[in-house]
């Protein structure tokens, strides 16, 4: 029998009517109220919710707000996965809540298989999209578990970047020019002569083939196509391109138009890039980078293509002008852009970094792909080049999407141009000398691999090269925040000072004519650094540059990761104990092999890391204070070094260099400063530069505290002159 109704209890679910009239049993026409806790129900449970809510994720498309529930899904479905496995209960009920929580696992990939790029939401350590949360937050109320309180909301940032999602913008730059250019035509003239239909090798698989040509390659196999004499080495003054750089624009220039350029770190694939595209006059040219190098790559645009305006993408692209010849984005805000982009008439495209697309299944390499199919639609020979220090001879598999964004395949087929090439060889698989000729042929569509040891003829021995970074979201705000409140003091201080003379004619003329007295600023800068170094409580320049370096910990720590999975092993230098730890946090999630050196260590333990360093293949990184580390040892096991913050003092930045630029190094050794753009760090990043006596005075470690003590004078006069500037 059914049990009694409670009185009072609300309605839940009425029976159809002709059941009741048919029992005539009262109570029958009564909805059954009492409430069983959840996991003892099998239709009101926790997994009876995430049935339900799989059941609409099948009909539903596949947008951000599907992909945020798809993974609160999933995620609470791990917890009841786990909860089954511990919980007391029966061996038959544990048998049945397995089945149940399979079957729900069943009907996500039924829905990942639609789109496989939700199979990168299952993953272990995948980021929580914008939305899960959320999401995760109401299916745990609906599925009646315990419900954690929603986080306090961020504080306004008027400049924070908006989180990637899949939605189309269109800047309104980007309809100004298609409104400008109306009857804008695919670009058909260097249409190819009409070729004889492929013979030899119609009918057979060749992708596989390819592979194992590289796979089985031999110690004297070339890994660079056959490349001109350099020309045209001297850009101006000032600027001249190295042999190894000049003959990549060469050949560009002769007419090919599909490259590979895999050199590895340090050797000036950007420079190389850029002016391949304007001998090809390849423009509009889209360049697509990571975050952390975009503003780099517009400002080598400026230095090597001068007469060839760039524009970075930022956001959803409100600054963008359209009207450049060089559009600059980052990989991550693709989604958004990808529209405007594909039809925007790009006679050449680049990437950099190109092994961010090697898994086919990412959103970001189908982005990729997918414009590099519609330029070369309305551009038959467009200029197309991939970027990356990875040799190619390491997991070839994860070139494919590579060789497929060059045009050389187009899936499982390999496209025209290449077969071809392979046809010409009169050979097929079968035939003993088809995988090394094959590897050549593939080397000649444009595979351009030099090393440092190749060419080191052509560079310095020992180069300091900026990676200039973005400070986005609350940090990046907040160090903005900082500066503006800093100048704010100064600016005030600078006034009061002013006035104090009692000089009403004198300062009536400095308002009128933006006159600056240079003595009151050095006075005022110098009094603010005097405080700063007795009292460092406070907001003052000190305490910018540590949070300026927390906020660029995670950015310079992506980069050394990078850095180590295609050029080896990386030295690590940071000023704060915080910035380290941050690095090292990002290194283990990453699964990099680490070690540090701290100066909390005692004299074993140092040298024991040292050790693991240079003599541990599975020990790619060392993460160093600069203090600690900056002298008295040998890294020269390594030829890149990455200072994740910048140093008061150019004898420090040296020391820091020097040990892996040391007597016995082989190898070029190449210095990459990370700096944070708009803000402080760019402003002592420049003085450095400029500062030439300094760097002379600190080439021998002599007069280095005076070194420090006038770059830190130095850069709070530049920050309160430009603040009086600006009003």
């Amino acid at each position: 029998m059914p049990p009694r109704q409670d009185e009072g209890a609300p309605t839940t679910r009425a029976r159809p009517a002709s059941r009741a009239t048919d029992s005539g049993d009262a109570r029958r026409e009564q909805p059954r109220a009492r409430r069983t806790p959840p996991q003892q129900r099998q239709d009101q449970g926790p997994l009876a919710v995430l049935a339900m809510s799989a059941a609409d994720l099948q009909r539903s498309r596949v947008t951000p707000t599907m992909r945020a529930k798809f993974q609160a899904v999933a995620l609470l479905l791990r917890e009841q996965r786990a909860e089954a496995t511990t919980a007391p209960m029966s061996p038959a009920q544990r048998a049945t809540q397995q089945r149940r929580i399979e079957g729900v696992a069943a009907n996500l990939a039924r829905i990942a298989a639609r789109d496989t790029s939700l199979f990168e939401l299952l993953a272990d350590g995948a980021p929580m999209l914008p939305g899960t949360a959320t999401a995760l937050r109401e299916l745990r109320r609906q599925a009646g578990l315990a419900v954690e309180p929603e986080p306090p909301p961020a504080p306004p940032a008027a400049d924070r970047a908006p989180a990637a999602e899949q939605r189309q913008v269109v800047p309104r730059s980007a309809i100004s020019r298609a409104l400008a250019n109306p009857f804008l035509a695919p670009d058909y003239s260097a249409a190819p002569a009409p070729r004889p239909r492929p013979r030899l090798l119609a009918d057979w698989e060749l992708i596989g083939p390819l592979l194992r040509a590289f796979e089985e390659t031999t110690a004297d196999a070339s890994s660079c196509m056959t490349l001109p004499p350099p020309t045209d080495a001297h850009i101006a003054a000032g600027l001249d391109l190295m042999a190894h750089q000049a003959q990549v624009v060469a050949k560009a220039k002769e007419g090919h138009r599909t490259f590979l350029l895999a050199d590895e770190p340090g050797l000036g694939k950007t420079a190389e890039a850029l002016l391949a595209a304007q001998a090809a006059e390849a423009y509009p040219l889209l360049v697509v980078v990571p975050n952390v190098v975009k503003t780099s790559w517009a400002r080598e645009a400026a230095t090597w293509t001068p007469r060839h305006a760039a524009t970075v993408v930022h956001g959803d692209g409100e600054t963008v002008d359209a009207f450049s010849d060089i559009v600059v984005v980052n990989y991550d805000i693709l989604d958004r852009h990808v529209g405007w982009l594909g039809s925007f008439g790009f006679r050449g495209m680049i990437i950099d970094e190109a092994h961010f697309i090697k898994n086919k299944s990412s959103q970001r390499s189908k982005n990729v792909l997918a414009l590099s199919r519609q330029i070369r639609q309305r551009t038959v020979r467009p200029l197309l080049m991939a970027l990356t220090g990875t040799p190619l001879i390491n997991d070839i598999e994860d070139f494919l999407a590579i060789w497929e964004f060059l045009g050389w395949i187009d899936g499982s087929e390999v496209g025209a141009d290449l077969l071809h090439a392979l046809e010409a060889n009169g050979m097929t698989p079968i035939d003993p000398g088809f995988y090394p000729a094959a590897r050549q042929t593939v080397v000649e569509m444009g595979v351009v691999r030099r090393r440092k040891v190749d060419v080191a003829k052509d560079i310095p021995a020992r180069r300091i090269a900026d990676v200039p970074v973005e400070l986005e979201g609350t940090a990046g705000a907040s160090v903005r925040a900082a500066e503006r409140k800093l100048a704010q003091r100064l600016v005030k201080r600078y006034r009061s000072a002013v006035a104090a003379r009692g000089d009403a004619d004198e300062i009536g003329r400095i308002d009128e004519t933006g006159g600056i007295d240079e003595s009151i600023v050095r006075q005022v800068c110098a009094r603010e650094l005097r405080e700063a170094n007795d009292d460092d409580s406070g907001e003052n320049v000190f305490s910018m540059m540590r949070r300026i370096g927390q906020a660029k910990a995670e950015l310079a720590a992506d980069y050394t990761a990078q850095l180590s999975r295609s050029a080896g092993k990386v030295v690590f230098f940071a000023k704060h104990i915080d910035v380290m730890d941050a690095a090292e946090r990002l290194f283990a999630k990453r699964g990099i092999g680490h070690t540090s050196i701290r100066g909390d260590q005692t004299t074993r333990v140092r040298q024991a890391n040292i050790d693991a360093f240079v003599n541990d293949d599975d020990v790619h990184v060392i993460v160093c204070s600069l203090t600690a580390a900056g002298v008295g040892i040998n890294l020269q096991v390594s030829s890149n070094v990455v200072l994740a913050e910048l140093s008061w003092t150019a004898a420090e930045q040296t020391q820091a260099i020097d040990r892996v630029h040391r007597i016995g190094q082989d190898q070029p050794v190449t210095a990459w400063r990370v700096i944070a753009t708009q803000t402080i760090d760019a402003r002592i990043a420049e003085l450095i530069s400029t500062k030439e006596n300094l760097a002379a005075r600190a080439l021998d470690g002599s007069d280095v505290d005076a070194a420090a003590t006038d770059l830190q004078l130095e850069t709070l006069v530049s920050l309160l002159t430009d603040a009086l500037r600006t009003g």
